[in-house]
């Protein structure tokens, strides 16, 4: 093969379709839009349009709510801080905190606070400090001899 031998695969390259371009383009005068209506003036967005007739999401019902307040935690599991201090890139001599989770890269960002679960094994005995964690999670740091610390408020509401 020579350099001047190279050339794309067939299909690679297609020509741009350009339309109303004059009759001899097979897509003048009115670029393959048919005659008159709607859809053939520009701007055009008819999506859930139904002809007339009562389009679906007005035939079903309105369900649920959405919490204008509603806070939304990062999500941690024990597991994948074992995983973290296993790869060394968390000391678990320290103490953990959300910022250092933040720093470790294990949670990108700490949106309304870091809540601990408890999918996965923990080895290391950690002092977490975290803004809310499971019941489960909390029992599985504790036996493997750390321990979670909750601000107050939340220490209320998961008791």
């Amino acid at each position: 093969m020579k350099l001047h031998e190279i050339r794309d695969n067939d299909g690679a390259n297609r020509k741009k379709k350009r339309v109303a371009r004059g009759p001899g383009s097979g897509k003048g005068k009115t670029a393959g839009r048919g005659i008159k209506g709607q859809k053939s003036r520009s701007g055009v967005a008819l999506n859930g349009y139904e002809g007339g007739q009562m389009p679906l999401y007005r035939r079903l019902p309105k369900r649920g709510f959405n919490k204008p307040n509603a806070k939304s935690f990062a999500v941690v599991n024990l597991g994948q801080i074992q995983t973290f201090i296993d790869a060394g890139k968390i000391d678990a001599s320290a103490e953990l905190t959300e910022d250092a989770l933040v720093a470790s890269g294990l949670v990108r960002r700490k949106l309304d606070g870091i809540r601990l679960l408890a999918k996965g094994e923990l080895k290391a005995g950690l002092t977490i400090t975290v803004t809310g964690a499971s019941k489960a999670a909390v029992d599985a740091v504790e036996k493997a001899g750390g321990k979670v610390q909750l601000p107050a408020a939340e220490a209320v509401a998961a008791e």
